[in-house]
């Protein structure tokens, strides 16, 4: 008996496990979004037109979201077959070495085109490790989760998030404080995506210690594995795969204007030095993290009252996003933590809103396909959309596009059921 107890995950365990690794997956993630920004134009893209650049890099930055599905879909096919855990360990060590070999990438003006492409490469193999990354990771928490604390289980990779973009907005802003401009574009932007290898082996480490979640481990005691988890989550589960798939989309495109657009925007047409801006956005972070617990608890009661009230919520920010930003320094923070604490409350329930809403047996390849797929319709082109929305309308268009992308998601949560009182355990009907 002894034995067998020790095999069985503990909370603590689970939570540590599911945030670890996204935590190490969202800094690598995040160190690539602000080098986008700050870096890559001046050195991965030709010098003629810095505003092409700035597009370029944003588009590379793009990239990632593209590769996602395709992450969600050969991980969630393994994920549905052989397990969550050994799912999760191939893809955080894809996405470590990704990042990896970013930090010691030749620059343009060393090997010409050849250095954007092999950016490209690398961004897209970042984004396969994080289209698979995120569903398991998810699902080690929620599938593991009692079944009244199920929503605040699912918040814990949630959080990864957050305390990703502060380890890598810290390190930058500790570079640019301590090197000069010459020392940081010459070698020192390369020290966080050198570093990210540490830290995918601590994550490693903490994900071979858990074993098998029992929700997947009991579904496959009683059923043999769907052969194509994809091709049953098309044929069966269109419509929640759809509904999930917009459910996302102003979580990730608010995500990458408080992020990515604001960050370029700030530190060039609204000229605040980049340690000014970083400083701004960290503090922000803590409302991010600080609001994701507090709508996961909310969402314990229900799913989709919290999700409708937060999205209406979004709509309503995107209006006065454009005259709050540019009003000074004092309302270009409040932008910031206003903005990131809606982005917690709305994300904090997400994973398992979309996770809880596809049976055991394909719930690795539907979650994570429609948050990938979220992915790309809000966050893949975003930084783009906003930069040229900013240039040739003003800034107030950047804050009706994400109004606009709160209505979408609210049609997407309207046609979600609500999933609080399920027994993941059960087959879902096809709905």
């Amino acid at each position: 008996m002894s034995a067998q107890a020790k095999k069985i995950n503990t909370p603590a365990q689970v939570l540590f496990a599911s945030l670890v690794g996204t935590t190490v997956e969202f800094f690598d993630f995040y160190i690539y979004a602000i080098a986008a920004a700050l870096v890559f134009p001046k050195l991965f893209f030709p010098s003629t037109s810095p505003s092409a650049a700035v597009l370029l890099s944003y588009a590379t930055f793009g990239v990632a979201f593209v590769a996602r599905p395709v992450g969600s879909a050969l991980f969630g096919h393994f994920g549905d077959r052989i397990g969550r855990k050994r799912t999760l360990v191939v893809a955080l060590s894809t996405m470590g070495l990704s990042t990896f070999i970013i930090g010691i990438l030749p620059s343009y003006h060393t090997i010409g085109i050849l250095a954007p492409l092999l950016l490209a490469l690398c961004r897209f193999g970042q984004g396969i490790g994080l289209g698979g990354e995120w569903g398991g990771a998810v699902l080690l928490a929620v599938e593991n989760a009692p079944p009244n604390r199920r929503a605040l289980y699912g918040s814990f990779p949630q959080l990864g998030a957050p305390i990703g973009f502060v380890f890598s907005g810290g390190i930058f802003l500790l570079l640019s404080k301590y090197l000069t401009n010459d020392q940081f574009f010459e070698y020192g932007w390369r020290a966080p995506f050198l570093m990210s290898a540490v830290l995918v082996l601590l994550g490693l480490y903490v994900r071979l210690t858990i074993t098998e979640t029992p929700v997947f481990a009991n579904a496959v005691k009683h059923s043999e594995p769907v052969k194509l988890p994809i091709g049953r989550v098309f044929t069966h589960y269109t419509r929640p795969l759809i509904a999930g798939t917009l459910a996302c989309i102003s979580t990730f495109v608010l995500f990458y204007l408080m992020t990515v657009f604001a960050l370029g925007w700030g530190t060039s047409a609204l000229h605040y030095s980049r340690q000014s801006f970083l400083y701004m956005q960290l503090g922000s972070m803590f409302f991010f993290a600080l609001t994701i617990p507090l709508s996961a608890l909310l969402a314990e009661r229900g799913r989709r009252p919290v999700m409708i009230g937060i999205t209406i919520l979004i709509g309503i920010y995107g209006l006065v996003f454009g005259s709050l930003f540019q009003s000074g320094a004092a309302g270009a923070f409040i932008t910031l933590a206003l903005g990131l604490a809606l982005m917690g409350a709305t994300y904090g329930p997400l994973g398992t809103i979309v996770s809880e809403v596809f049976p055991t047996a394909v719930r690795y390849t539907g979650s994570s396909l429609a948050f990938s797929l979220g992915g790309v319709l809000g966050a893949s082109a975003t930084p783009n959309i906003a930069t040229w929305l900013a240039k040739s309308h003003g800034l107030s268009w950047v804050g009706y596009y994400l109004t606009l992308s709160a209505v979408v998601t609210l049609v997407g949560i309207l046609f979600t059921r609500e999933t609080s009182k399920d027994d993941l355990t059960l087959p879902a009907e096809p709905v």
